[in-house]
């Protein structure tokens, strides 16, 4: 798959699911009421150095339930 799940986490950043089976079992690993989109996996940034730092505009963004 080259989509990635995101979501905002409870430290400030982003977290990041990488579906391997489906689409709908990887959606159960999102808290419930946190927003979150579905990217390609080529917008995810490839040097972890920062990564605490990682954001992401979740504005409009479907929440999970």
């Amino acid at each position: 798959m080259n989509q990635r799940i995101i979501f905002p986490n409870d430290n400030g950043g982003v977290s990041i699911i990488v579906p391997i089976e489906s689409f709908e079992l990887a959606m159960r690993d999102i808290p419930s009421g946190k927003p979150y989109l579905i990217v390609d996996a080529a917008d995810i940034p490839t040097d972890r150095e920062f990564r605490n730092a990682w954001t992401a505009d979740f504005t409009g963004a479907e929440v999970k339930a």
